[in-house]
């Protein structure tokens, strides 16, 4: 009797569980949905378009088993999470970080949305998304300082533009912003980090 009271209770449990989660789910579509329709609107009440011509719309996916059901179906490859030239600036900058030997570390492909707060909700949304190529941060896990590596190609488009946000919230953040331009060498990124190294041991004014 008692195992099948206990059983009763877990069976229940999981129920619950998983109309909370379709509650959840219903709410967050609701609000998506609400969000949309205040996009597709102007000032004025005139339609605003809010997709590229031509690009599908998708409807995000907010039920954790309708996304698990969309990977299942779907094939997957892994890629290399940094390109030949990246890969040579990120083993330059761990020999730098290394010789200087103060616990540093370098990370690579981080989110500026997990190392920068605001409170200011528009300003968080600009930068949430976008990644440095790299991040030296301390042995406490401290961000120090980004750095970029700008290929030949890199300077196309609006790339100056996400540059340029990019480093301004870095800077109101007081991280440092190391750029390597294609043609740079290993000594370069050297001396980039001594340079922050000897920032950072001069003392404050």
């Amino acid at each position: 009797m008692v195992d099948w009271l206990y059983f009763g209770l877990i069976f229940g449990g999981m129920l619950m569980g998983m109309q909370g989660e379709r509650w959840r789910a219903a709410w967050a579509r609701r609000e998506w949905r609400a969000k949309r329709g205040q996009w597709r609107m102007g000032g004025g009440g005139a339609p605003r378009p809010i997709a590229t011509a031509g690009a599908p719309t998708a409807t995000p996916v907010f039920d954790a088993a309708e996304q698990l059901r969309c990977v299942m179906a779907a094939t997957f490859a892994k890629r290399p999470l940094l390109n030949r030239s990246e890969t040579r600036v990120l083993a330059a900058a761990e020999r730098a970080v290394h010789e200087i030997d103060a616990g540093w570390r370098v990370m690579a492909q981080v989110s500026l949305g997990e190392i920068l707060a605001s409170p200011d909700e528009a300003a968080y949304r600009a930068i949430n998304s976008k990644r440095v190529d790299m991040l030296i941060i301390t042995g406490a896990g401290e961000p120090l300082a980004a750095i970029e590596y700008q290929g030949k190609g890199h300077h196309q488009g609006s790339a100056a533009a996400r540059d340029a946000v990019k480093k301004e919230a870095l800077r109101r953040a007081g991280i440092d912003y190391i750029e390597i331009k294609a043609g740079d060498r290993s000594k370069d990124v050297n001396w980039a980090i001594a340079r922050l190294a000897a920032g950072m041991a001069r003392p404050a004014a």
